[in-house]
């Protein structure tokens, strides 16, 4: 079986506040793109007596034990007859780059071992599993545009706002640790809900939409700041890191070759 777990973009990520249980309460607008990995698993052989993992593409050294994939093979085990699996991952979503790559690979997997393997989990069954593998994962189960409250699980449809606009991705090959990016972030109340702000022209959004995470990860990382200020320059509608890094994507009225400038950071564009 092989399936392609898609990417996402943050149209807006706010902190808002810290949570007893040690994470924090955020806001943001999830939003799928075309960007995918593939994901590929059968039947291990008779006698294995675990999962046999390997992986291409953009592979940064996650021990076997930390990948989101097999964590997830041994959350369904817990609870399901499900058998040992040998799996293939082939990245074409950059490990923390903010595209939520390893979330979306779990979520993809659930899924579709639990169709393959008649494990018989309903909806609800598979978002609290997911939600136990990351705080963004539950919003891979559907993969559609949704405003995500709570840890980032609470999510509410949006509107598909972005059709017929161009998306580039660029990434500066910088691993940002989610964790290092929540402590340097002072969460904060906002105003209008990004609901609200999402409705406004996507050209008046710079004034309107922030992340959070933007004044650490630039301050840390110039490159990524001088990728968002490249596609301003070059006429984009809107420009954001995604998530907490370390990508950074523009929105475009049309189809156009990526700026001269970032020729080597550009990981992905198309047609939304």
């Amino acid at each position: 079986m092989v399936v392609f777990p898609k990417a996402k973009i943050n149209l807006g990520l706010r902190v808002t506040g810290r949570r007893p249980d040690g994470f924090h309460d955020i806001e943001t607008i999830f939003y799928p793109v075309g960007l995918c990995d593939a994901l590929e698993f059968v039947k291990a052989d008779a006698g294995m007596q675990d999962d046999i993992l390997t992986i291409t593409g953009y592979d940064h050294g996650i021990r076997h034990e930390d990948n989101l994939v097999i964590k997830a093979a041994r959350k369904l085990r817990e609870t399901c007859r499900l058998p040992y699996l040998k799996i293939h991952l082939h990245k074409m979503i950059p490990s923390g780059a903010g595209l939520g790559g390893g979330s979306s690979d779990a979520a993809c997997f659930l899924k579709t071992a639990n169709r393959l393997f008649d494990l018989g989990l309903n909806k609800d069954e598979l978002l609290k599993l997911a939600l136990s593998i990351g705080s963004d994962c539950p919003f891979f189960i559907d993969s559609l545009p949704a405003l995500g409250t709570g840890r980032g699980e609470v999510l509410k449809p949006v509107e598909k706002i972005l059709g017929g606009l161009y998306i580039i991705l660029a990434n500066p090959g910088i691993n940002i640790s989610t964790r290092e990016a929540y402590e340097n972030c002072i969460p904060e109340k906002p105003g209008k809900s990004l609901s609200e702000l999402i409705k406004n022209p996507v050209n008046e959004w710079k004034n309107l939409i922030k992340n959070d995470f933007e004044n650490y990860v630039f301050t840390r990382h110039p490159s990524a700041a001088l990728i968002k200020e490249s596609f301003y320059r070059e006429g984009a509608l809107y420009s954001s890191l995604s998530g907490s890094g370390s990508t950074v994507y523009g929105l475009f009225p049309e189809k156009r070759d990526p700026p001269g400038d970032l020729k080597d950071f550009v990981i992905y564009s198309e047609v939304i």
